[in-house]
């Protein structure tokens, strides 16, 4: 429907208006007027256009109303068009428009590129892991503490992803491309900031946190992984700042961008890897100068689709210490249950390095392996966060679409850890010698093969319930739980490795973490006052709820 000029007037007695059999109340919605007024405030009166479909530009009118002796006039409406592109999809069109197998299917394709967020790190991880594997032990180790102190930390850093959704979505729904070229330009600074901080400490302290990870007795291993760890410290700063851009293209809607920065990245690292590491020789280094470069790469490919829109990517701002505040209460709760994952992950590798080099070798393979494969799940919980949303808070609220809702993704969460463990236990049970063709490594990787498998065929369905819980606004119970979870999986790790256990003990503790998880996301999720069941919203300020 379009909106235009009103330029007649028409006179009617407040409080109501002359619509049949409906009288006037601050919030209504009218099926004849295909009108919903949202917002009622002294002689002002905000109209949203609330029946067009998602594909087409929604239009936003205010009514400005003039009070005179004998009633209201009509003033001024003003057309407002959306800067850039926004696609507006809610949980009534999720759940009424084909199947729900259908519908869940669309939106993991739609929103399956933003797995390139993970997937790009583990990725190139695996391509080092390969190549550097058919040269040296000693070197294939060191990736283990190297990618820990380059892939893992860039980890958490995920807060400037989730605040970039969260804050360019909330201004592109206010239509206002001012707004959301400052709050891109802020998180840019954020970015730039972070990635500095994270060079100068890889510059000079980096050898020290490899040294206190693996112990001073490795001095092979740390040699190699400073070296490796020295070379990806340069593309920390525009690392970061292709995050912040990436992920102001997603949340526009644009999912190809990071599509194609992903396999541009990849394919370069594959090359790179392969010329200068097995043609020039420059082993491990060579895999860190291709990696390096990939990433830079991907990050000004992030930039140029960004400035497609008609965004600046290289404006920056300087964040005022209320902007950085709400940046921080954004993320806060996420950046704590994403610590606690990495803290665990990085005892793992920890723990293995002191077990001996072919230990260690052999869990850099899996490790890398079970991330590229588990980051799949992604998109399973990111469907969660986009979707449940309006149908916890919104005006077609509807529990019971919910619960029907997270059953559908569960089973495809399920049934992706199936194809995904499957697909990974294979590869080092039937091909090992694609990773290295040391027969002690191979005999280590094929001794954590039923762990491995299990912890795969968990991390989808943990994903989903992990997203629904974020749809519903319960974080501080997923931060407290994770962070509970991975003191208990700490101890009973320390326990396994000291019980002469080795690698194996490590990956079942690596289970044990996984399906504690899931029993208590599951168990909080079933609860009869929890957010699948409960009518009391009285614990979250819905006029305040943010789509993530």
């Amino acid at each position: 429907m379009n909106l235009k000029t009103l330029n007649h007037r028409f006179q009617f007695q407040c409080p109501h208006i002359q619509i049949p059999k409906q009288k006037f109340y601050p919030k209504f919605s009218s099926a004849k007027t295909s009108l919903r007024i949202v917002g009622c405030r002294s002689k002002r009166l905000t109209i949203t256009n609330c029946s067009l479909p998602s594909s087409e530009t929604e239009n936003v009118a205010e009514i400005s109303l003039t009070e005179e002796k004998n009633g209201v006039e009509v003033a001024v409406v003003e057309k407002m068009e959306l800067y850039g592109e926004v696609s507006e999809n809610n949980g009534k069109e999720l759940l009424e428009n084909g199947s729900l197998w259908d519908q869940v299917t669309d939106i993991v394709k739609f929103s399956g590129p933003a797995v390139g967020l993970w997937l790009c790190g583990p990725l190139m991880g695996l391509i080092d892991t390969a190549v550097v594997g058919q040269g040296s032990s000693i070197e294939l180790a060191a990736l283990g503490p190297g990618t820990v102190l380059c892939d893992y930390t860039s980890y958490l850093f995920m807060f400037l992803s989730i605040a970039t959704s969260n804050l360019v979505a909330t201004s592109l729904a206010k239509q206002d491309k001012n707004e959301v070229q400052h709050q891109i330009s802020i998180l840019l600074f954020v970015g730039l900031a972070c990635g500095t901080l994270m060079f100068f400490f890889t510059k000079f302290l980096g050898r020290w946190a490899l040294t206190a990870f693996t112990g001073a007795k490795n001095a092979d291993i740390i040699s190699a992984a400073n070296k490796y760890v020295q070379i990806r410290g340069f593309v920390w700063p525009v690392w970061l700042v292709g995050w912040v851009a990436q992920s102001a293209s997603l949340g526009m809607k644009d999912s190809w961008g990071p599509v194609k920065a992903l396999a541009v990245a990849s394919a370069i690292n594959g090359v790179g890897d392969v010329v200068l590491c097995r043609f020039l020789g420059f082993g491990i280094a060579g895999a860190a100068w291709a990696t390096m470069v990939s990433q830079a790469v991907a990050a000004f490919m992030m930039i140029w689709t960004l400035n497609q829109k008609g965004y600046n990517g290289f404006a920056i701002s300087i964040p005022s210490p209320k902007e950085f505040l709400q940046i921080f209460m954004l993320a806060a709760p996420a950046f704590v249950a994403i610590l606690s994952k990495i803290v665990f992950y990085a005892l793992l590798v920890y723990f293995a390095t002191s077990m001996g080099t072919h230990s260690v070798a052999a869990h850099q393979v899996m490790v890398q392996l079970y991330c590229i494969c588990a980051v799949w799940g992604e998109p399973l919980s990111q469907t969660a966060q986009s979707f449940m949303p309006e149908l916890i808070y919104g005006p077609n609220r509807s529990l019971a679409k919910v619960r029907k809702l997270l059953k559908t993704l569960v089973i495809i969460g399920a049934l992706s850890g199936l194809i995904l463990g499957s697909f990974g236990t294979s590869l080092p049970w039937l091909f090992p010698k694609i990773f290295s063709s040391d027969p002690e490594v191979i005999r280590e990787m094929h001794k954590v093969l039923i762990p491995f498998f299990v912890a795969l065929f968990a991390a989808p369905p943990i994903n989903c319930l992990e997203g629904t819980l974020m749809a519903g606004r319960d974080l501080k119970f997923l931060s407290l739980s994770m962070t509970g979870i991975t003191c208990l999986g700490t101890v009973l790790l320390l326990v396994l490795s000291k019980s002469g256990y080795g690698l194996t003990g490590c990956w079942f503790a690596l289970v044990a973490f996984q399906l504690s998880l899931f029993a208590v996301l599951l168990q909080r999720l079933a609860l009869p006052d929890g957010i699948l069941y409960s009518d009391d919203l009285t614990r979250y300020e819905i006029q305040k709820l943010k789509t993530v």
